[in-house]
């Protein structure tokens, strides 16, 4: 069933005005009828009591009797169409109507006669229906030897006159109602302008990036006078306006705060920690005795500075992106960033499956390499840490622009898509609507592996939209996908070479892989994926 489109409130007001004003003139010409009616009926029933029984009385008269046989009457002073009966005990002796000055039989019928002989004889006038002569007001009077004198002027100049009135009035009030509603269009548009313009402005305001940071708003509703209702509204509206722009500066002005502030302490943290990692190789490679509790220490306070330089990088990289800083723009092949993704995942992870599944051509973008690679890392990484041994992790690369990609894969021609996607248990679905925030870990007990910074998949969204992309997670039961989404560049020829030359290679490597332990079929504990 189709759904009615609600009306504007400026359609609404002019209906509802042409509404009032046709109930109103419609109102006006059924009085103006009626009271027309009346004042036309009570003028005939004057004329009709002054010509009261002179022309049926004559159609009884013995002077008359030569006209009375000739059904004439005594038409003197008569006007045209008044009726003249004669009857007794209900029945017609002789009846006459005045035509072009003379008088005629009427030619009433039986039913007509019975009607007129119903008619009380008070002298009082009252509207009879004859069939044969139309409707009346007939006078009834007792004559002499019982008879009944009837006299009767025709309704048809009232009606006449009443219909006449009708047309005049349904020409005038539609000539005044489509005037009206013009007028009324053109009025209530200007009145509304107004709010529209205050519409405007709220409309301009929702189309903004308020999510972004600070922004510019449009300019103020110009209606504030408090007085009137629309006043009100745009004096409300512009006070949200203003609290909302205060907002936005206080809130752009404390994360440049916090950017600064993590740039700065990321940057001031490098020193003492290379400084500290420093060290700690320098003692581990002197070749002095060590004791072993003070050899474990040392070998601790390398590790957790080695962890501590990479968060402080991860920090130092997400400030720097926040505060817009460009990065580098080259023509990158992403085939030969999978093909050393995949080898150095594989060294990482042997206990895992790694497979590699690469178009016939290269796909080349532009962007920044060094990035590039640290998103790959993350990704493959993160299906490593937080997947049980045995799992099968893949990486697929395609092009929208390739002859082999999928028809209808529902992404835009000229798109690059980068997937990785493994068979362990799936991300918890409590995480997966932040999975891309700062600092979101999962729940790693009894997993056996080392609990990441939360900063991984944070800096892979960061990355991937400073490429003009995007990345999104779908999860399931041993169905897990992070897929990337890039913007494609056009691959030269040397390039292209390259690629087919590094593709050869990693088939080789993996078919030189196969019965590496841990490879696809391998049975594994069940765990859950949480982000790195």
């Amino acid at each position: 069933m189709r759904e009615v489109r609600p009306l504007s409130l400026r359609a609404r007001l002019t209906c509802g005005l042409l509404v009032l004003l046709t109930v109103c003139c419609a109102v006006v010409g059924v009085v103006a009828c009626v009271a027309l009616r009346d004042v036309l009926t009570d003028r005939l029933d004057e004329q009709l009591v002054q010509a009261t029984d002179r022309l049926p009385a004559s159609l009884g008269s013995a002077s008359q009797a030569r006209a009375t046989s000739a059904g004439q009457g005594d038409t003197r002073g008569q006007m045209q169409g008044t009726l003249g009966v004669l009857l007794r005990d209900g029945t017609l002796l002789d009846s006459a109507i005045v035509d072009a000055g003379e008088g005629t039989a009427a030619g009433l019928s039986s039913a007509d006669v019975v009607s007129l002989a119903a008619v009380r004889p008070d002298g009082q006038a009252h509207s009879v229906r004859l069939s044969e002569v139309g409707s009346y007001r007939v006078v009834s009077v007792e004559g002499d030897e019982g008879k009944l004198l009837i006299t009767g002027l025709p309704l048809k100049p009232v009606a006449d006159a009443a219909r006449e009135l009708q047309l005049v009035c349904l020409t005038v009030f539609g000539v005044a109602l489509a005037i009206t509603g013009l007028a009324g269009v053109l009025w209530i548009r200007r009145s509304l302008k107004p709010l529209h313009d205050v519409a405007a402005v709220a409309t301009e305001i929702t189309r903004l990036p308020l999510a972004s940071g600070e922004v510019r708003l449009p300019p103020l509703a110009s209606h504030t006078d408090p007085r009137t209702e629309v006043g009100a509204v745009g004096a409300a509206l512009n006070r949200m306006m203003g609290h909302v722009e205060q907002a936005l500066t206080q809130r752009q002005h404390s994360q440049e705060r916090l950017r600064r502030f993590a740039a700065d302490a990321s940057h001031e943290l490098r020193t003492p920690l290379a400084a500290l990692r420093g060290y700690a190789e320098l003692s581990l490679a002197g070749t002095a005795p060590v004791p072993a509790k003070v050899l474990r220490a040392l070998r601790r306070i390398q590790k957790t500075s080695a962890h501590m330089g990479e968060l402080v990088d991860e920090l130092l990289l997400l400030a720097r992106i926040d505060a817009g800083r460009p990065l580098a723009r080259e023509r990158v092949d992403l085939t030969l960033l999978a093909l050393e993704g995949i080898e150095d995942a594989r060294a990482a992870g042997p206990d895992h499956g790694w497979c590699l599944d690469l178009p016939d051509s290269p796909v080349v973008i532009e962007g920044d390499p060094q990035r590039l690679r640290q998103v790959l890392a993350n990704l493959l990484a993160n299906a490593h840490l937080h997947t049980p041994a045995g799992t099968r992790v893949t990486l697929s690369l395609r092009s929208e622009e390739d002859d082999a990609s999928p028809p209808g894969a529902g992404h835009p021609r000229g798109t690059v898509l980068l997937t990785v996607a493994d068979d362990g248990p799936g991300v918890p679905t409590a995480f997966q609507s932040g999975i891309f925030d700062r600092f979101v870990r999962g729940d790693d007990r009894g997993a056996g592996a080392a609990a990441g910074s939360g900063l991984g998949l944070s800096i892979v969204a960061a990355v991937i939209e400073a490429h003009g992309g995007s990345v999104r997670l779908s999860s399931g039961p041993e169905a897990t996908a992070f897929t990337v989404l890039l913007p494609v560049g056009e691959p030269d020829r040397t390039v292209a070479a390259v690629g087919r030359s590094a593709r050869g290679c990693a088939a080789a490597k993996d078919r030189a892989s196969e019965g590496v332990p841990g490879r696809p079929g391998r049975e594994s504990n069940s765990r859950p994926i949480s982000p790195s």
